[in-house]
């Protein structure tokens, strides 16, 4: 009796033992895969990307910084194929009203993110009008080899061919590519893969929007990232600034040079309490003679004068050509555009008021 029982009995617990294993193995099996994944973190700021039109033919004239980060990513499902994504709020605002504190603000948490061991990369998603000077802020203060990645889009989510989605795929497969660590802060924008260092929006209407005058680093075909050239420009881990370093900003403004230009904007800026003024003048950052002793005045006074072009794509200036730089004490922003050159004066100003410390910064940055 009993071996008639040991015979019906020990069969099916072999049978069981024998399926344990590819039981477990079929439970792990999904854990496995998200942990082969990386851990990219969304941080949304508002923005074209975030906007909303009374209707699809709305591409131009929307509302921005309407839809939240959950409805963000839940619009494109086809993120967790790259990663286990996770989105914050960091703020919900046009871009062109971000302020100096919301670029402090927006620049520790990005550091915070980069020390936690189980985020591999960062995406911002960002308005366009100041997406350049953002991802050039964070360039200059982020000290970390990790993929941070600066995304918007030039159309919102409601309109007809919107590019939202895809520019928003693209930011994560590159930020959870380890081909993309130590390249400084990046843009992915209509497929392409821009350096934040000198990536500029040159069309306002046009998808295709954001390019640099030294072109783009690599491009982004069906979340596959191909690279053609690097940054040779100090950055990021390179960088000498640090933002838990810097508690505020100093005040840094900008003055437009046209026909008929005189001194008003100069001097009005100074009395404001510009620590520095950025002179966009035309071609190589020329200065009229109408305003040339204005600004001499001024760095008497303790203003740093930086002279940069507003020639629109890749406006290039030489120190002591069409001024005598080393006579007046003056800095030229070499091919950094006004916005950008605003972002470096202010970074540099946090470290030293000496003008030539902050001609090697704009040689080297």
């Amino acid at each position: 009796m009993k071996t008639a029982v040991l015979k019906t009995i020990i069969p099916g617990a072999l049978a069981i033992l024998l399926t344990l294993p590819t039981v477990q193995a079929q439970e792990a099996a999904p854990k496995a895969e998200a942990a082969a994944k990386p851990n990219v973190v969304i941080l949304a700021t508002g923005g074209t990307i975030a906007g909303a039109g009374a209707s699809a033919a709305n591409s131009a004239t929307y509302t921005a910084a309407k839809v939240g980060i959950d409805q963000l990513i839940a619009g494109v499902p086809e993120l967790s194929q790259l990663a286990n994504v996770r989105g914050e709020q960091v703020m919900q605002i046009a871009s062109e009203s971000i302020t100096n504190d919301n670029l402090l603000q927006l620049g520790r948490r990005v550091a915070e993110l980069a020390d936690s061991k189980d985020v591999d990369g960062i995406v911002i998603t960002h308005g366009t009008d100041t997406l350049e000077e953002t991802a050039y802020f964070l360039n200059l203060v982020e000290k970390t080899d990790k993929p941070i990645i600066v995304v918007g889009s030039m159309r919102p989510g409601t309109a007809m061919s919107a590019d939202g989605m895809l520019n928003l795929y693209n930011a994560v497969a590159v930020a959870g590519s380890k081909d993309a660590r130590g390249k400084g802060v990046l843009v992915t924008m209509n497929d392409e893969i821009q350096s934040g260092r000198d990536v500029s929006k040159m069309m306002n209407i046009k998808t295709e929007a954001f390019k640099s005058p030294w072109g783009p680093l690599g491009m982004v075909v069906e979340g596959n990232s191909y690279w053609f050239r690097l940054p040779a420009k100090r950055h990021t881990i390179d960088s000498e600034f640090d933002i838990k370093d810097i508690k505020s900003l100093p005040n840094v403004g900008i003055a437009y040079s046209y026909g008929n230009v005189d001194d008003t904007a100069y001097k009005a800026l100074a009395k404001d309490g510009a620590k520095a003024i950025i002179h966009v003048g035309t071609g190589n950052g020329s200065v009229s003679s109408r305003v040339v002793p204005a600004l001499q005045e001024l760095r008497k006074d303790g203003v740093q004068i930086i002279r940069s072009s507003h020639v629109n794509n890749g406006g290039f200036v030489l120190r002591n050509a069409e001024q005598p730089d080393d006579k007046n004490d003056w800095i030229v922003a070499h091919d950094l555009n006004p916005q950008k050159a605003r972002i470096l004066a202010m970074v540099g100003l946090t470290k030293t008021q000496d003008s030539k410390e902050l001609q090697r910064m704009f040689w080297e940055y």
